[in-house]
């Protein structure tokens, strides 16, 4: 029984287990994921019944420092506090299932998320591999939107403003079956927050 976590777009909560999805609850807005987050876990978790969490996934990004921080520490917190383990899985492996056994999508194409500033994630991903898991072509990079034609450079863009945590669980279920990590326990953050901490006050000569 997994539950998991996302907030590189909106925020987005479910629990799956192995009969499909149990509960699924989501928010498109991009901001505000600190206010809703409980909601939405407790809802998903009721909805479950008796059936125990087992493993947590966190979406791990491409996403905004602060909206992706948020989802990763409510996911760590909630595995904490139940004694279970958490699987990191990069968040663009959610549209890219859906887009190969939903959607039917063949050959290489580009799941494609908006960064802000007139810049957009991208990653490229080409069918499944033997787990069932999207295989990735091209790793993750920030690109100009006003780039992104001749950065594909004929690759299929498939852009997404949301994603399911329910596609983010089937793919944690099967790399937690294979024995394999998607992710290391960094978020993939865009960029860095623009606030910084004030360095060491200047010396004022007499």
């Amino acid at each position: 029984m997994i539950l998991a976590v996302d907030t590189s777009l909106g925020t987005a909560v479910a629990v799956v287990g192995d009969d499909g999805v149990r509960s699924e609850a989501s928010t498109a807005d991009p901001l505000g994921h600190a206010e809703v987050i409980g909601d939405l876990l407790h809802r998903v978790i009721d909805d479950t019944g008796a059936a125990p969490v087992t493993h947590v996934v966190a979406g791990m990004g491409p996403g905004p420092f602060t909206g992706l921080r948020i989802g990763i520490a409510a996911a760590r917190t909630f595995a904490l506090g139940r004694g279970i383990p958490v699987a990191p899985i990069p968040s663009h492996f959610a549209p890219a299932l859906r887009s190969i056994e939903t959607d039917a999508v063949t050959g290489p194409f580009a799941i494609v998320t908006d960064a802000r500033r007139r810049e957009v994630a991208v990653t490229v991903f080409d069918g499944t591999d033997a787990d069932g898991i999207p295989r990735i072509t091209a790793d993750t990079v920030l690109v100009p939107r006003v780039e992104l034609d001749s950065v594909l450079d004929g690759v299929r863009a498939m852009e997404v403003a949301t994603l399911s945590a329910a596609d983010l669980a089937v793919v944690g279920a099967r790399a937690l079956r294979a024995g394999r990590t998607l992710a290391g326990d960094e978020p993939l953050y865009m960029r860095h927050p623009d606030v910084t901490m004030p360095g060491a006050p200047k010396k004022v000569g007499l």
